[in-house]
C-alpha cells in the first residue's frame, strides 16, 4: 500500500452566489413568460399554458444547492476510528447546470481520502457532491469545491476527486460533438505529494464496480 503522508491546509472553500433563502418561483415564472415571448412564443397556447411555474419548480430544484448548509449535512456524521487506508466512494452520479449556458452536464464523481482519525458516513459523501453540484457552476469548481471541503471537515491526510462529465452546452451547440466527455481532478494532501497513493486511487476508481461481470 501506498505511504500515507500528511495534507497541506488550504483556505476556505471557495463559495458561490446564493442568499441561503429558497429560490422566487413567483418571479422565475413571470421571466420565464417573459422569455417565452421573446422567442416569439405564446405563453397562452395550450401548450405553454403550464410552462412558466413548471420551469420555475424545476429550476429551484435544480439549483438546491444554494440553500444547504455543509455543517448541518455531516452533523453527527464524522466518527471517531484508528484507520489510516484509502477510502473510495466511486460512480456518483450527478447532475448540474452549466453558469455559462444555463445547460445541464451530468456525469459521475470519484472520491478517495486518507483518513486522519476520523471517517464520514458512507452516504455523506455524495449528499456533499450534490450539494455542489445543485448550483449554477462550472465542472473545474465543481471538483475543487468537493475535494477541498473534505479535505478541511475530515481533516484528512489526503483528499482525490476526479469527475467525469458530458455537457449539454458542447453536444446541443458550439461544437456540436455527443460523444465528448471532460474529466477534472483535484488532489489534495498525499494524494498530491506521494505519486504511489496516487497512482493507487486512479487504479481502483478505474476497476469494475461490485457485481460487474468479468
Amino acid at each position: 500500500m501506498a505511504k500515507r503522508g500528511s495534507t497541506k491546509r488550504r483556505g476556505p472553500v471557495e463559495d458561490v452566489g446564493g442568499s441561503g433563502q429558497p429560490a422566487d418561483v413567483q418571479a422565475l415564472q413571470s421571466l420565464v413568460t417573459q422569455m417565452l415571448l421573446a422567442l416569439g412564443e405564446k405563453p397562452g397556447r395550450n401548450g405553454l399554458l403550464k410552462t412558466p411555474e413548471r420551469v420555475a419548480k424545476a429550476l429551484a430544484f435544480m439549483t438546491q444547492g444554494y440553500q444547504r448548509n455543509i455543517d448541518h449535512l455531516l452533523n453527527g456524521a464524522l466518527f471517531p476510528i484508528e484507520y489510516d487506508e484509502m477510502v473510495i466512494v466511486k460512480d456518483i452520479d450527478f447532475f448540474s447546470m452549466c453558469e455559462h449556458h444555463l445547460l445541464p452536464f451530468f456525469g459521475k464523481v470519484h472520491v478517495g481520502y486518507l483518513p486522519n482519525k476520523k471517517v464520514v458516513g458512507l452516504s455523506k459523501i455524495p449528499r456533499i457532491v450534490d450539494t455542489f453540484a445543485r448550483r449554477l457552476q462550472v465542472q473545474e469548481r465543481l471538483t475543487v469545491q468537493i475535494a477541498e471541503t473534505l479535505s478541511q471537515k475530515l481533516n484528512a491526510n489526503g483528499v482525490g476527486v476526479v469527475v467525469e462529465a458530458r455537457h449539454l452546452c458542447m453536444m446541443m451547440r458550439g461544437v456540436e460533438k455527443q460523444n465528448t466527455v471532460a474529466v477534472t481532478s483535484s488532489m489534495l494532501g498525499a494524494f498530491r505529494s506521494q505519486l504511489q497513493t496516487r497512482q493507487e486511487f486512479l487504479k481502483l476508481i478505474r476497476q469494475g464496480s461490485v457485481g460487474d461481470s468479468d
